[in-house]
């Protein structure tokens, strides 16, 4: 039988077991942590460190850190409003792409937290992923308004149905969208056409354009995404919306741009 072994840096190898909770902690949990510095030649590592939750928020973020302040200063991720708002902190917590600063502590029942990075991406260090690839993607749909009608004298106005649209009666609209992209790092179909398939994230965004009634390049934006790639590459897997931590539904808005794609045939 033949026997295949993956490229040397894809191999993660066990890394160290840091107890750093008091012998008399009663509320103590274990976070495994994916580790990978590019400045050495070592393979990526998962480090565990033992805290006590009592020392810090009820937050996976929190512990994080609470791991770099006072455990491992080395320990790299992003992170900004700790509010669910910027999208920074997005990684894959206990098998699951979300935001580390919504997501409780208490909701992973194993006796461990595993956390590695928003998966299928290059990472630049440690849970840090490189996003110059899905940035460049959504500006590629040109987001902004655009419209051919001359400026009014004070801003566009729109009707309050038309924004219940955008953003959703419930908060869950495609505008709602933080760019954290738990959802294109969790499609397979990204995973394997990521050069040329837009992916949950950015058409969610195109659909969130195309569907103001102040923009007025509907058929420009339509046209950008007529292509078996771009859009079509889209097979409603659903990963997307599973996994939104904002609860939004991207797979419906990429159902949504297909239906427009049909009907204005």
């Amino acid at each position: 039988m033949a026997e295949f072994k993956l490229p040397r840096h894809s191999r993660i190898e066990k890394g160290r077991e840091i107890d750093a909770a008091d012998k008399g902690a009663k509320r103590k949990k274990k976070f495994s942590i994916y580790r990978w510095d590019p400045d050495t030649a070592d393979n990526p590592r998962m480090d565990t460190y033992e805290i006590d939750l009592d020392k810090c928020g009820p937050m996976v973020l929190d512990a994080l850190i609470y791991i770099k302040n006072e455990i491992d200063s080395t320990v790299t991720f992003r992170r900004s409003c700790r509010e669910g708002i910027c999208g920074s902190c997005a990684m894959n917590i206990d098998g699951t792409n979300t935001l580390a600063c919504t997501k409780p502590i208490e909701d992973v029942k194993k006796t461990q937290v595993r956390i590695t990075p928003l998966p299928h991406m290059n990472v630049v260090k440690d849970l840090v992923p490189d996003q110059n690839h899905l940035i460049a993607q959504y500006n590629s749909i040109e987001p902004w308004l655009k419209t051919d009608s001359p400026a009014p004298t004070r801003e566009r106005l729109q009707s309050a149905e038309d924004a219940d649209h955008l953003n959703g009666e419930d908060g869950h609209g495609p505008a709602g969208c933080i760019l954290c992209f738990c959802c294109s790092t969790s499609c397979p179909s990204y995973w394997w056409n990521s050069d040329r398939f837009m992916g949950p994230a950015t058409l969610m965004q195109a659909y969130r354009w195309i569907s103001d009634t102040r923009d007025e390049a509907t058929g420009e934006r339509l046209d950008q995404l007529e292509d078996p790639f771009r859009l079509y590459r889209c097979h409603t897997i659903m990963n997307c919306t599973n996994t939104c931590p904002k609860g939004l539904n991207p797979a419906k808005s990429i159902g949504e741009i297909k239906k427009l794609m049909v009907t204005r045939k």
